[in-house]
């Protein structure tokens, strides 16, 4: 009664539905694998950026160790400080009465002076010693004069101030029993030629000198002739004697040549050595009217500066030069 043949209709409408879902079957893995793909790529820039930033701080780091590793080729590593460069409050009882002026001739000698100041405040602050730091900074166009600078710093030291430290900038003292008290019997020379490390001659008065104003006051200061580096102190040794005043020097220091740490590179920062025919003629002589009566001199500016916890005064000073009595002041 039944027929067997199935209606053609059903097969149709099977074949239809299944077409439709594999169509939509590879929408939804087409829509899939887009997704996967923007995911990849997104995540590949992450893994660039990522890899960029790594090698920008592996370079930056290359860099700055190289950097450093110059640097300290050139200027080698001094020592801690001996304390804490802090100055805590002191008692006037145990500091007692005097004051030093530490006068620091200077021209474009950073690195040491951001050594210099710290190391020095903290050396003479376990010591007791009330001091003030001068640095008297040469700001024209001739050539360096130390001590005109020295002369200058005497002049503008401060009236609480009774004697001097004339202090090269590059000599830092490593022994604790080296004397910077009150040099009340005659100047005393602490980088004496036993214990500085490069001059040994019995004459030299360089590096570190200590004298009471008035005592400096009857050299009538030092020659302002010495244009370029050296001879200066030679010539007020000659001074010293001329006034009658006996030079003492350091007793007991076991550490000879090692007493001083001495932190100027001359490879790196050669000093102003030359000498022009007329400067060779009169490098030697004394100068027996010249010094804190004929210095001519202007303070540009003071700046009252902090360097690593230790104050200092910085004297920006403009010396002046008569050419027709030193002419080798400006180099040719």
């Amino acid at each position: 009664m039944f027929s067997s043949r199935r209606k053609p209709v059903l097969y149709f409408k099977e074949e239809r539905r299944n077409d439709s879902a594999k169509f939509t079957d590879r929408k939804d893995k087409e829509l899939v694998w887009g997704r996967c793909t923007v995911y990849k790529l997104f995540g590949l820039c992450v893994l660039l950026l990522l890899a960029s930033l790594l090698w920008l701080q592996l370079s930056c780091s290359a860099d700055l160790a190289a950097t450093s590793s110059q640097r300290g080729a050139r200027h080698p590593e001094p020592p801690p400080p001996l304390c804490r460069s802090d100055s805590h409050q002191r008692d006037e009882s145990t500091w007692g009465p005097h004051k030093m002026a530490l006068l620091v001739p200077f021209r474009e000698r950073f690195d040491e002076l951001l050594v210099f100041v710290p190391f020095m405040h903290a050396f003479l602050n376990k010591k007791k010693i009330a001091h003030q730091i001068l640095i008297i900074n040469q700001v024209d166009h001739y050539r360096f004069n130390r001590a005109s600078l020295i002369n200058v710093g005497y002049l503008e030291s401060p009236n609480d101030t009774d004697y001097l430290a004339m202090h090269d900038v590059d000599l830092l003292p490593l022994n604790e029993a080296l004397n910077y008290g009150f040099p009340a019997d005659g100047p005393f020379h602490v980088a004496s030629p036993e214990l500085h490390p490069l001059y040994h001659y019995r004459t030299y008065v360089g590096g570190i000198l200590m004298l009471t104003k008035k005592h400096y006051q009857m050299c009538n200061g030092m020659s302002n002739r010495f244009w370029g580096w050296g001879r200066e102190d030679d010539e007020f040794y000659r001074r010293l004697q001329k006034a009658g005043l006996q030079l003492f020097r350091p007793s007991d220091i076991t550490t000879g040549y090692k007493t001083f740490l001495h932190v100027h590179d001359s490879a790196w920062r050669k000093r102003d050595q030359k000498r022009v025919a007329a400067q060779k003629q009169e490098q030697f002589k004394v100068d027996p009217e010249g010094g804190l009566s004929n210095l001519r001199y202007q303070v540009e500016s003071r700046q009252e500066l902090t360097i690593g916890g230790a104050p200092c005064t910085v004297i920006n000073t403009r010396l002046e030069c008569d050419q027709d009595q030193t002419p080798w002041c400006l180099l040719t």
